[in-house]
């Protein structure tokens, strides 16, 4: 039986990618099954971040989504992108502006141009009020830098997808920032900084989320129903880990990670 101390949110999967455009109903399905009673999806451009919202239109309650510009696609960035963006969060279900910020590790854009749509999509948040859900990679010094200039202004912010390091984590709690951690927790290999950083993580400032497709637990049991996808119905394991490396108790951890993400999002239970 699913009780309160068992229900999740996943605040980060892309449902509008290719690997789950044959069975998103199913994967839905699962996810509601383990307990993931609400997703959001992310939207990483105007295509996705359109086809998320008719995602969440289909599954009113359920989901809900972001809209925004990821650094890869930077270099779209224009005056009309900000103007859709904002048309775009006006809808009762899109709950925060993103997923942007800075990607200094594979420069799809420049790093001028991520700079340009990432100050422009936090302007964004601002004027609307709408909290922001950030990616950074290889780019934490300039992102804080940009955070500390705005902070102030901004609702609320999340480094969705930590993977960082306690000096990371020491920064974004001084900004007073969530942080979103996935199953990169469970590899022995390249989570081992994660494991320790997550216990300087306020359990008050901490959500869970899958990044669905990507990041498969690599200690998960069992194959997945698509082999190497990830899933939102594997947020429990997710949680084991977490807590175990918080050094905490699961129930306390499930409760936590609940009222953070229903207030950061603004979201109302399901129940």
């Amino acid at each position: 039986m699913i009780t309160d101390m068992n229900k999740f949110i996943d605040i980060g999967v892309n449902l509008t990618g290719s690997s789950f455009k044959k069975d998103v109903a199913q994967v839905i399905e699962r996810a509601l099954l383990a307990g993931v009673e609400q997703l959001i999806i992310t939207g990483t451009d105007i295509e996705h971040s359109d086809r998320a919202i008719e995602l969440t239109q289909q599954y009113d309650t359920i989901c809900y989504s972001t809209a925004g510009l990821h650094p890869h696609h930077a270099s779209d960035y224009s005056s009309d992108t900000g103007s859709e963006l904002r048309e775009m969060l006006a809808h009762k279900n899109v709950v925060a502006v993103g997923e942007c910020g800075l990607d200094f590790n594979r420069n799809f854009s420049s790093r001028r141009e991520q700079i340009r749509a990432f100050e422009a999509q936090l302007e964004i948040a601002i004027d609307l009020q709408k909290p922001v859900f950030l990616h950074q990679r290889e780019a934490h010094q300039d992102l804080v830098s940009i955070m500390k200039g705005c902070r102030g202004e901004l609702k609320q912010a999340v480094v969705h997808c930590f993977t960082g390091t306690i000096e990371e984590v020491n920064d974004y709690n001084l900004l007073d920032m969530h942080v979103g951690v996935t199953g990169w927790i469970c590899d022995e290999r390249r989570g081992l900084s994660l494991q320790q950083a997550i216990k300087q993580v306020p359990l008050d400032r901490i959500m869970l989320e899958t990044d669905a497709p990507y990041l498969l637990p690599r200690d998960l049991e069992g194959k997945p129903v698509v082999k190497n996808r990830n899933e939102p119905c594997f947020m429990p394991h997710i949680a084991d880990a977490v807590a175990n490396h918080m050094g905490i108790e699961k129930t306390r951890l499930i409760e936590a990670v609940l009222d953070n993400s229903h207030d950061f999002f603004d979201i109302r239970p399901l129940s």
